[in-house]
Order: C-alpha cells, then sequence, then structure tokens
C-alpha cells in the first residue's frame, strides 16, 4: 500500500472520529438536563426497594391554600348602594333572589346583608337573619374603569334583587359614580406593576424536572396549572408571593423527561402581595440562585441579560411604588389592591 493511500485512510479515520465526536457532543448539548437521583439508604426499607436503588425526586404537590373569599364592599373601590328593608329577611330568601351572576360587564359586584345577631355584614347565609343589604360594584379594575352602560347593568341587577326581597335601594348618582371610577382607573394603570424576569440556558436545555428540583429547593411548590409552581406566603392563605412558569405542553408531554426547556420566567404581581413579605428580595435571589445551579442566565423579555446591579435599581424604584399605594389606603397585599389591580 503506498504511503498516499495510508495518509487518506488516516484522514479518513481522523474525520470519521471528528464526525463521531461532534454527534456525541451536539447530543449531550441537545439533551435536556435531567433532575438528579436520590440514593437510597444503605439499609433495607422494608417496602420492597433493593438497598442503594436509587430515586427520582418526589415533588411536593399538595393543594395551596384556598383563600376565603368575603364580599367586604368598600366606598373607596366601590360603588355602593344601601337597601332598606322593612323588617328582617331571611338568609334563604336573600339567597334565593341574588342575581345569577356576580357582575356588571367586566366588573365584579357583590351584595352583602347586615346579620341581625352580629351586627356584621356579611355575604347572605342559610340560616342567618338581616335587618338590611347593601350592593356594590367595583369602579375599575385591570380592564378600565366603570361606564354608564356596566352601572346601568347594576341597577337593573340590585332593583331586581331589591324587589324580590321587598327593599328600597338608594342608588348613587351615576355620573359621580364614573367619575370616581375613571379618576381611581387612572391612578391604578400609572401603579400597576407586573414583574418577570425569564431565566435562559446558557448550554444544555432543562427538562421539566430539572427545574421542579431546583426551583422546590428554593421553597417552590407545584402551581394549579401544570407548568406553574409558587412561591407560597409565609401567611396561610395569602396570595403566593411569585410564580415560576415554563411550556404547559412540555409539562404536559407523554415523556417530560425529553421535552427541552430553554427558558422559565419568574414573575411577581406586586399589588397582590403584602409588602413585608420581601417578594422583589425573595424574586431577586430565587432568580440569581436558580441561574447559578441551572447554567442559565437572568435576561428581560427582549433577551437582555439582567446584571444584580440592575436588580437592586428596581428594587428602589418598587420601594416608591409601594408608598404610592400606602399614601392611597391600597397597600400591595389588601384585599383592596388585590381587587382593584385584577
Amino acid at each position: 500500500m503506498s504511503s498516499f493511500t495510508i495518509g487518506l485512510a488516516i484522514l479518513g479515520g481522523l474525520v470519521l472520529a471528528g464526525l463521531v465526536a461532534w454527534n456525541t457532543w451536539t447530543s449531550r448539548k441537545n439533551t435536556p438536563r435531567q433532575p438528579e437521583t436520590m440514593p437510597m439508604p444503605i439499609e433495607p426499607t422494608g417496602d420492597g426497594t433493593a438497598a442503594g436503588e436509587r430515586l427520582d425526586p418526589v415533588f411536593d404537590v399538595s393543594p395551596l391554600p384556598v383563600m376565603e373569599k368575603k364580599p367586604a364592599l368598600d366606598a373607596l373601590i366601590d360603588a355602593i348602594t344601601p337597601i332598606v328593608v322593612e323588617s328582617p329577611v331571611s338568609g334563604d330568601a336573600a339567597l334565593a333572589a341574588m342575581p345569577p351572576t356576580r357582575r356588571a360587564g367586566s366588573k365584579p359586584f357583590a351584595i352583602e346583608g347586615q346579620n341581625e345577631s352580629s351586627g356584621q355584614w356579611e355575604m347572605p347565609v342559610a340560616g342567618q337573619r338581616y335587618t338590611a343589604f347593601q350592593a356594590g360594584v367595583q369602579l375599575a379594575n385591570r380592564t378600565g374603569a366603570l361606564n354608564e352602560i356596566e352601572f346601568s347593568e347594576f341597577v337593573v341587577k340590585v332593583q331586581a334583587f331589591a324587589d324580590a326581597i321587598n327593599g328600597e335601594p338608594e342608588f348613587p348618582d351615576m355620573i359621580d359614580e364614573v367619575a370616581r371610577g375613571r379618576e381611581l382607573d387612572q391612578f391604578a394603570s400609572a401603579h400597576d406593576a407586573q414583574l418577570g424576569f425569564t431565566l435562559r440556558a446558557k448550554n444544555a436545555a432543562w427538562s421539566p424536572g430539572y427545574v421542579q428540583q431546583y426551583a422546590s429547593r428554593l421553597g417552590f411548590v407545584a402551581g394549579a396549572i401544570p407548568g406553574r409552581m409558587v412561591l407560597p406566603a409565609t401567611t396561610s392563605g395569602s396570595p403566593p408571593v411569585l410564580g415560576l412558569s415554563f411550556d404547559t405542553q412540555a409539562a404536559m408531554a407523554d415523556d417530560p423527561a425529553q421535552s427541552a426547556l430553554r427558558d422559565v420566567t419568574l414573575s411577581l404581581d406586586v399589588p397582590h402581595v403584602d409588602r413585608g413579605e420581601q417578594p422583589f428580595v425573595r424574586m431577586r435571589d430565587a432568580a440569581i440562585a436558580l441561574a447559578a445551579s441551572m447554567d442559565g442566565l437572568i435576561t428581560d423579555d427582549n433577551g437582555a441579560v439582567i446584571r444584580p446591579d440592575g436588580l437592586d435599581v428596581i428594587g428602589a424604584d418598587l420601594e416608591q411604588l409601594y408608598d404610592t399605594l400606602d399614601s392611597r389606603d391600597l397597600s400591595a397585599g389588601s384585599p383592596q389592591a388585590r381587587r382593584l389591580f385584577s
């Protein structure tokens, strides 16, 4: 065999080896990272599992606490109509007279009764008696301000309820209430804040289980929707502090381990979370910790990398927003703020 032929054979072998190495590297790069498995203790567990066998991590999927729903009408954000009755009305009668829906257009409304025994305003309850009622429609929410059509729909529904219980409503002036709604909407629009950071994989993609494992180490638990995790508040019954979401289809795939995630989103609905929870500090720390442990970058919606000092600037701006909300009796995390910014 000539030296030329030998040289070609060697060159071909090198090219083939290079292709194999490149394909191996590409395959590893495109294969999503998997969660770490956890070794069993050396001693037998008695459940039929062999000693030393490795198990996949188990994530807490316990249901989140459900917030207690209270009408809690407030003149700050509601147009309220008192309803006078000649004699106490049973809770059963009040419930039977309730309109089928609790919305006037895009605005929620509620009807409360004053309990004869406690004197407290509450959603009517069967077996109780009520000496007065009040109805209220929300002046503004994230869909905009209360308008004349919505106010008129509210009047029609409340009048029907009042007629059914032999009550007399005292409606406020529509022009005044619509004007209040516009002013409140202008304030809310100028002071709303929904923050989001995107964590992007630098190299290899992530599997849903990989994301869940690292997020669970920071206190996140499974949310009600596939592909969503939440960081619970320290106070039971309060809304979650943070959300972490990724592709729902990837989470629902037949084999989620093969689903490749290139990014996940951390979110904070500022007006919904009490300032005392330090939500932005926890959001910043979670973003930095996840980026470090998962080999990722913190970016904005446009893909621009956000540095730690940039996160601190956002936090300083939020402190001013909290102060402004406090000054309007719409403190972040309060029932009024959660209703207005919804």
